[in-house]
């Protein structure tokens, strides 16, 4: 199931990318353009570390840019699945910590990048709320428009990944 090919109304982003707190941004891998027009978000060296949610050739990032790439639905997560967002917001909060520029990126860089975003915000203090509205505020009304995601976060990602591997 993916969200994005259910809800073909949802538009493209504004921008490529966004700045959720010092040193860390939210985007995808298309954004509506100043002419109006389909953009591709290429990253080169913009970042020191570069997160895919799903990856596309041609989209970089650049050679000495560090890359981690798991690709999960815009959909319901499985227990491995929710173990490795859980682990990308944690490299997230240690990539801060260094002082490196991070991108976590997706499709439109609303939902997945946000799924991970918002749980690095939680685990550096946020309620899942605060981080939500702060995602939403900074990247975009769409960020976290998959309701599923919202519930995980809200749930804790931890609880929700103990419940799918009881369940699997």
């Amino acid at each position: 199931m993916r969200t994005r090919g259910k809800q073909p109304d949802v538009p493209a982003p504004e921008s490529p990318w966004n700045e959720i707190l010092p040193g860390l941004w939210m985007g995808g891998h298309e954004f509506r353009g100043r002419s109006g027009r389909l953009e591709l978000a290429v990253v080169r060296d913009e970042f020191d570390v570069v997160q895919s949610l799903l990856r596309l050739p041609g989209y970089g990032p650049g050679p000495g840019v560090e890359h981690h790439v798991w690709p999960i639905p815009d959909g319901p997560l499985d227990g491995t699945q929710l173990a490795g967002v859980i682990r990308l917001a944690r490299a997230v909060n240690e990539a801060l910590d260094a002082g490196r520029r991070v991108l976590v990126r997706c499709f439109h860089g609303y939902n997945r990048s946000g799924l991970v975003i918002a749980h690095a915000l939680v685990q550096r203090g946020d309620t899942a709320d605060q981080a939500i509205q702060l995602i939403r505020a900074r990247r975009s009304a769409w960020a976290l428009h998959n309701k599923l995601f919202v519930e995980y976060l809200r749930a804790g990602l931890t609880t929700v990944r103990l419940l799918e591997e009881l369940a699997e």
